[in-house]
This record gives C-alpha cells, sequence and structure tokens, in this order.
C-alpha cells in the first residue's frame, strides 16, 4: 500500500515499531517526517484489521488537507478510500462517507458534534492519529474524542504527532493522560540518527534601540504599572511573587475570580481584582511600545477610549483616568503625526533586501503576533518594491481575517513562488509543509517554547535555512529570546523523565504479573472475567445491549439543542446509556420525551435571562409541555452575579415555580446536569413517555402558533421567525416567496433563504 517512492529512515521505523505495540507520543523536530509515521501505522493497522478505519485529527482545515494531500502522494489509494469531514460538509452526506472511507481527515471541533450526534461510530476505528499533539490540554476537543474513542474502539491505538508538547512536566504529563499514552519516543536535532538528516539552520539576532522619542510613553506607562502593582502589594490579598510577571498576574486573577464566584468577597480581592486587570491591560501597552511600536499602542489606546466611554470595564475606565495613561496618549498622537515608527520596521526591510540580494527567488516567512501590526509590515515590504502576502486566522469582529479557502489559495500561490514574503500571525506556526522557505524571521521573541519551535521549524527543512530574530535591546524582547531558549532546554529534560517513568511502569507491571502465580494473586483473570461479562452485556462502546433477559429495557432518547453542542452537559451525557439526537428546538434546550421539555442555564445566564427579559418569553413557551423544568448549574453565588437587588431574583424564582408552575432545579456542575437529564429521561421511559412529537406544543395565541411553525425551518429560531413574519405577514407569504426575496430579511442571508425556500419545494419522501 506504501508506494515505492517512499523509503522510511531507520528513526522512522524505530518509532513505528514502538507505536504498532503501544499508544505513542512522538516528538520529532519539525521537518523529520512525523506524517510518514502515521502512514506507516496507518498501513499496518488496516492489514491487520481488514475493514477497519482510520481517524488523522489536525487543528486546522489547512493542515487536514494538507495531510489527506501526502496520504494521496504516499499510499495507494482507491478513490472514495480518503475524505475530508468539515462544516461544509451536509450531516447526512458525512454519515455516508463515513461508512464508506477507509481513512478519514478531520479537525477535531466538527467531528465532536458528530459523536454527539451518533453519526460517527468509533468502534471499528483501528488508528487514532492526533497532530500537534501539545493541544490535548484542557477543554480542547483532542481530549474529548480521545476519552470516547478509548471507551468505543475494538482495536484502540493512538498516535501523537508533535514537534514541542511543552516546557513543563504538568504539561506533557497532561497531554499524556488525556491522549492515554503509554510511551514516548523522542528525537532532538541533536538524537544520533536524526543528525544526519538535520538541515544547517543559521542563527542571526538583530538588535535595535527603543527611540529616544518612545522614552516618555514608555516611563509613563512605566509609572502607572508600578503604581497599581504597589498598591497590590498593600492589599496583602495576591501573592508577590504571583506580581513579578504576566502569567503570575494572569493566575492570581483567575484565583480572586473563582474565589469570587464561590461568594468569598471583600474589599481588599474586589480591589485586588481590579488593579490586577488595570495592571495587565498597562502592561499590554508597555509590550506595544516596546516591540511593535507607535502605531499598534495607538490603535490599542482607541480602542480602550471606546470601551471606557461604553462603560464595559471598570478597570478600563479607570486605566483611561489615570494620569500617566493620558499622558501616555497625548505623547503616542504626537509620534504618530511625526510618523516615527520602531526601527524594527527599518530592520525588516534591511533584512529582507539583503536575503533577495543573495538569491532572488528566496522565500520569506515573516512572523508576528498582532494581526494590525501585520498590515503595518505588509506596507513597509510594498514600500521596497518586494511582493508579500498577508496570511492570518480567520474573520474575527473588527480584526483582518480571511477565509479558510483564501488561505489556502495563499500557501499554494507562497509554495509555487508567486510572492517573496509571507507575512505570517500564529496561524501560520502549525505543521504546514512549506518545502523550500530559506528564511524566518522573528519580528519579535516569543515565551513560549512550543510556538519558538514551530516557528522557527518553518525553515531548514530540506535544505539549508535562517532564522532572524529582531530584538530591542533592554526590553522583553531580551527576556522572552531567553525564556523560550530556557524552556526548550527544559521540554527535552522533562520528555527524559516522563520516557523513564513509563518505563518504570512497565517494569513493575511485568513484575506484578510474573509474580502473580505465585501470589496466589487471581485480581488479573477476575478483572478479564468481569470484563468479557462487562463486554458481554454492554458492547465495546459502553452501550447496553439487548441481551433479551430481564434487564434489557429501552434506551432513553434525548433531543438537545444544536446551540447547547458547546456545552460539557452534552459530552458528559454520552457517559450515561442514552441516545442523544441534535435538533433545532422551538422551546427549550432538552427535551426528554412528549411531556418533559428542559430549559437549561448557568447561574450567569439565568441571572442575565432576567435582566435582558429572555426569560419570560421562555417561560411562555416551557408551558406549552405538561412536564417543563428549568435547570440552574453552577456553584456561583447567584445574588452576587450582578449588581442586582435579592428581591428581584427571589421574586422570579417564586413567579417561575408558583405563577409558572415550573419546577427550578440547581445542579453544580455539567457532570450532575447530565446525570439528572439522563435520569429523568430514563423515568420518562418506564412511564411510557418517550414518544417525541415536536409540534404536538398547544401555544398561548395563534401569533404564538405562527411563529412556532416559522421558527422550525432551517436555520430559524424564534428571532428570525418574528422577522420573517413581519416582512412577509403570513405563512403563506413566505413560503410562496422568493431566495432574494427571504435573503433581504434582516440576518436572514442568501445561506438561510436557500435552505427556507428548498424545504418548501422538496418532495416529501417517507423513510428518509
Amino acid at each position: 500500500m506504501i508506494k515505492a517512492h517512499v523509503a522510511p529512515r531507520l528513526y522512522q521505523e524505530t518509532i513505528f515499531a514502538t507505536a504498532s505495540q503501544r499508544n505513542t507520543l512522538a516528538v520529532l523536530p519539525t521537518g523529520m517526517g512525523k506524517t510518514l509515521i502515521a502512514e506507516l501505522l496507518a498501513v499496518h493497522r488496516l492489514q491487520n484489521y481488514p475493514g477497519s478505519k482510520i481517524l488523522l485529527l489536525a487543528p486546522t482545515r489547512p493542515l487536514v488537507q494538507q495531510h489527506l494531500d501526502t496520504f494521496k502522494r504516499d499510499l495507494d489509494l482507491e478513490e472514495g478510500d480518503a475524505v475530508v469531514f468539515t462544516g461544509n460538509v451536509a450531516p447526512a452526506k458525512r454519515a455516508k462517507l463515513w461508512k464508506e472511507a477507509k481513512i478519514i481527515f478531520s479537525t477535531p471541533q466538527g467531528l465532536e458534534n458528530d459523536i454527539m450526534g451518533g453519526k460517527t461510530p468509533l468502534t471499528d476505528v483501528s488508528l487514532l492519529i492526533v497532530d500537534e499533539a501539545h493541544r490535548a490540554v484542557k477543554d480542547y476537543s483532542y481530549v474529548f474524542i480521545a476519552d470516547r474513542y478509548r471507551k468505543a474502539a475494538e482495536h484502540e491505538r493512538i498516535l501523537a504527532l508533535t514537534a514541542s508538547p511543552g516546557s513543563d512536566k504538568e504539561t506533557i504529563e497532561e497531554v499524556c493522560r488525556n491522549l492515554f499514552i503509554e510511551e514516548v519516543e523522542v528525537r532532538s536535532a541533536e538524537s544520533a540518527d536524526v543528525q544526519p538528516y538535520i538541515q544547517d539552520v543559521e542563527i542571526e539576532h538583530i538588535k535595535v534601540q527603543m527611540p529616544p522619542e518612545f522614552k516618555t510613553v514608555h516611563v509613563a506607562l512605566t509609572r502607572a504599572y508600578e503604581q497599581r502593582v504597589d498598591d497590590l502589594q498593600q492589599l496583602g490579598v495576591v501573592n508577590r511573587n504571583a506580581l513579578s510577571s504576566k502569567t503570575g498576574m494572569l493566575k492570581a486573577q483567575a484565583a480572586l475570580h473563582a474565589e469570587a464566584a464561590r461568594g468569598r468577597r471583600s474589599f481588599e480581592s474586589l480591589k485586588s481584582m481590579s488593579l490586577l486587570a488595570e495592571a495587565l491591560k498597562i502592561q499590554h501597552g508597555l509590550e506595544l511600545i516596546e516591540t511593535q511600536g507607535v502605531t499598534a499602542l495607538s490603535k490599542y489606546f482607541k480602542k480602550l477610549e471606546t470601551e471606557a466611554a461604553r462603560g464595559q470595564s471598570k478597570a478600563v475606565q479607570n486605566a483611561v483616568r489615570d494620569v500617566n495613561v493620558k499622558a501616555a496618549m497625548i505623547h503616542t498622537d504626537r509620534l504618530m503625526e511625526q510618523e516615527i515608527e520602531h526601527p524594527k520596521l527599518r530592520a525588516v526591510k534591511k533584512a529582507v533586501l539583503k536575503e533577495l540580494y543573495v538569491d532572488k527567488d528566496a522565500k520569506i516567512i515573516i512572523f508576528n503576533q498582532y494581526r494590525d501590526q501585520a498590515v503595518r509590515i505588509k506596507e513597509a515590504i510594498d514600500s521596497i518594491g518586494v511582493s508579500s502576502k498577508i496570511f492570518v486566522g480567520q474573520m474575527k469582529k473588527g480584526e483582518t481575517g480571511m477565509s479558510q479557502k483564501t488561505q489556502q489559495a495563499i500557501l499554494e500561490e507562497f509554495r509555487n513562488g508567486g510572492f517573496s514574503c509571507l507575512i505570517a500571525t500564529s496561524v501560520a506556526e502549525e505543521g504546514l509543509d512549506i518545502p523550500k522557505v530559506d528564511v524566518v524571521l522573528f519580528y519579535e521573541p516569543i515565551p513560549s517554547a512550543i510556538r519558538t519551535v514551530q516557528r522557527r521549524g518553518r525553515t531548514g527543512r530540506l535544505e539549508k535555512g535562517k532564522v532572524i530574530m529582531l530584538v530591542t535591546e533592554g526590553t522583553r524582547d531580551v527576556a522572552y529570546k531567553y525564556a523560550a531558549k530556557n524552556k526548550e532546554k527544559r521540554m527535552y529534560r522533562v520528555l527524559d523523565e516522563v520516557k523513564r517513568g513509563f518505563r518504570q511502569r512497565d517494569g513493575e507491571a511485568i513484575a506484578k504479573e510474573t509474580l502473580a502465580p505465585f501470589a496466589g494473586n487471581t485480581d488479573t483473570k477476575n478483572n478479564n472475567e468481569n470484563e468479557n461479562n462487562r463486554n458481554a452485556t454492554y458492547g465495546v462502546d459502553g452501550n447496553q445491549k439487548d441481551t433479551g433477559d430481564a434487564v434489557s429495557h429501552a434506551r432513553p432518547r434525548i433531543l438537545a439543542d444544536h446551540r447547547e453542542k458547546t456545552s460539557g452537559v452534552l459530552k458528559a451525557l454520552l457517559d450515561h446509556d442514552v441516545t442523544i439526537e441534535l435538533r433545532q428546538l422551538g422551546v427549550g434546550d432538552y427535551q426528554l420525551s412528549d411531556r418533559v421539555v428542559v430549559e437549561y442555564k448557568t447561574v450567569a445566564d439565568f441571572v442575565d435571562s432576567i435582566v435582558d427579559g429572555r426569560l419570560l418569553s421562555q417561560l411562555r413557551g416551557l408551558r406549552s409541555y405538561p412536564r417543563p423544568l428549568i435547570i440552574i448549574e453552577g456553584e456561583e453565588d447567584i445574588y452576587s452575579i450582578r449588581r442586582m437587588h435579592p428581591n428581584a431574583i427571589l421574586g422570579m424564582l417564586a413567579a417561575i415555580t408558583v405563577s409558572y408552575n415550573i419546577p427550578v432545579l440547581f445542579t453544580r456542575n455539567s457532570k450532575e446536569t447530565a446525570a439528572l437529564l439522563a435520569l429523568v429521561a430514563k423515568k420518562e421511559v418506564e412511564k411510557g413517555g418517550q414518544e417525541f412529537q415536536l409540534h404536538t406544543q398547544k401555544p398561548l395565541s395563534e401569533t404564538e402558533y405562527q411563529e412556532f411553525i416559522v421558527s422550525s425551518l432551517p436555520g430559524v429560531g424564534t428571532g428570525l421567525a418574528k422577522n420573517l413574519l413581519t416582512r412577509f405577514a403570513t405563512i403563506q407569504a413566505i413560503a410562496n416567496a422568493t431566495e432574494e426575496e427571504l435573503a433581504s430579511v434582516e440576518k436572514i442571508g442568501p445561506k438561510k433563504a436557500k435552505a427556507i425556500h428548498g424545504i418548501f419545494r422538496k418532495l416529501y419522501e417517507p423513510g428518509k
């Protein structure tokens, strides 16, 4: 199945041998062929388990497409064997593709939704490949998918790939734990079996001086920042060590917010929270003047002034009113008028011209932290007659952005030599294969080992490369440069520790297994018997089978509104013996039977819904079901979420239970909420109440009935139903409207208009 031109290197074969036996984290320098190891293992698993599937996950669509192209290039695949899953493919088609394909390439977010909706059974996946595995921390989708795969797969094997899993032991161990890693294979540029293939990469540091004109702004912001730090130290709530770094301050801020959410508030803690927020805002301004320049700082100040005027944040208002911050703003405006910019812009132009003089066809990637500054860098590059394009992430409110289709087109043009400089933010750091990048230029050092390794790895893949790093002397640039270097060294030390830990545990496990017969230990046998019994009853996916005996029962079905797919409740529900279907619900968030509908809210959302009036309209909708419920989740003090009198909240709770006759239940977290939903759904099965008729509700008026019918159309909820009915007056007029007429309605647009227009004209086909 591997094509003749593919010749694995010795270290790739060694890592493959390990990965074929155990769930493995493979850490390799960028450009050293991690994907080929995945290909070798994929072929091996398909040969050992005919009819099984391979699932490869990557964090971005361009990277997913790149992996598909590589597999097609290196493996003998039939048409339809390998497919890409994206959000642009309809759910029904994705389900069909899943059944027919052998190798599926997907971003984790889209696949996560399909797993929750029961459209992609992981039972027959014999290999899960996780690219850029360092992302498998906290609540990232990799963690959820790996957990579901572990519980469902008949022939489990996980291969995790990364160039840099993290610089501290806790993070690396978290990645290993979340991906169920059993062995770690590490290679660095110094590894003997890798060295023959490592290309020389020249490292050049270009030092610049911060202009004297910047000093006035810098001094003013420093005074404002130090005043906050002094005030925090006097309050004594935050540990002094936490105030020495941005990371420490962010952690202290998070800890104070967590305490406040539990109702533990004092003047000192609330004041400290505000001061930390102000200090972080001011520190960001310092970072911009030191590492980016006047244009970036000016835009940031204008953003703060806008937020302060809108009253969005007390901390922002306090910062903007500060006399030192005001002085910094005035000086920044003067610098803008004088067009005095950061010397890094001159250094970039000089470096680019120098590299293109040596090789007129050189490809150069310029990495920068900020989208706005990327635009400024492009203007500078354009001014010297060098072709360049910006490569940033997807569109965000108020920012420059681009679609993934545009991203792929730009990368392809750059690969083919269509322009000389790619000016990129962090989106280009991970995994993108551009075979011949001659120079990578860091506009600023970054204190992350992961990101530094990723950036540097864009060059020196097939030929000699060069890294240029711009450093402003006497600023955080210098500290960040050394921080990243030290973290990278620590990363390899920690990886060796983790690797030794796996081997030590393996040795202990082997010894225990060997001694078991002599110690009379029957745990292994009993555990195997228990596992066999569990599989006989529940199956490999953990769902109870119909054994035909007295314990068999109908499996409860829960309809969940598709907008709830990002909540932890849906993920937690998968651990219960229920079937989940994602729908667009006109009323509530979860429907547990024909009688029971549930409106689910966090504590904060419940209070917000009182303030903005949503709750009353939701209550009217809930009354159309015989047994509505409201679940409020969270451990926060409900009376201190917002500046609302406690009697207002008590009054609403009383109205819900007495006037609307709707029970209100409280849960602490998503797991408790899921357990409660599953329990109610099971009781409804026992009562014979699991028939689902989404349109059997009795609206309170003809107007609400009209809104209810229209709200069930594709992509239309209650709000858009009102827009449509206001525009067309009757449901019949909506049905007869053209796509153009529908698209002209506020917030409908061409995509929804096409879906609405189509559903009115589609022939009814029973069973489909």
